[in-house]
């Protein structure tokens, strides 16, 4: 069966994305959608425009899970909930720089996390709350996995006769 070498693939990513998590090939493509994030939520006001970028780039694998859950296809709504969990890990690597200010912004922009987390009046505490959003990825990821080893094994049990 497709579904155990995936899950083993999926488990080993997980693994690296828990414990060494860095900038990687799919985060190109969560920060397409981040950026069309912001220009979907700009029309709602300054913070919306700031959170517009990781409201979308969440939103857009949930959308995902929410459709193959509803079209029974539970090994890929995991799929997708393993690329929300890693947008999410993302979201956290983003979270971590808010007070450094070393990552490359597109086109040189202001650092969403920055704004925000100066507003809300936490930015000395920037890194504690990645920290936070990570292990609560984490947790995800391994969920989720769990669900989909359970999901695996239910198919491929032969039907008793």
């Amino acid at each position: 069966m497709w579904r155990w070498p995936v899950l083993a693939l999926l488990a080993l990513y997980s693994l690296w994305l828990i414990f060494s998590y860095d900038y990687h090939f799919i985060d190109h493509v969560n920060l397409a959608i981040h950026e069309t994030g912001h220009l979907v939520f700009t029309p709602f006001g300054r913070t919306m425009h700031f959170l517009g970028g990781t409201i979308l780039q969440l939103g857009f694998p949930l959308a995902f899970v929410v459709y193959f859950w509803r079209r029974a296809e539970r090994f890929e709504a995991g799929v997708a909930m393993i690329w929300f969990a890693e947008s999410l890990m993302y979201t956290a690597y983003y979270m971590s720089d808010a007070r450094a200010l070393e990552l490359p912004l597109v086109g040189g922009g202001m650092h969403d996390w920055n704004v925000l987390f100066r507003q809300w009046g936490v930015l000395d505490r920037a890194e504690t709350i990645a920290g936070l959003v990570h292990v609560a990825a984490a947790l995800v990821l391994v969920l989720t996995l769990l669900y989909m080893a359970d999901e695996t094994v239910r198919v491929t049990r032969p039907d008793p006769e």
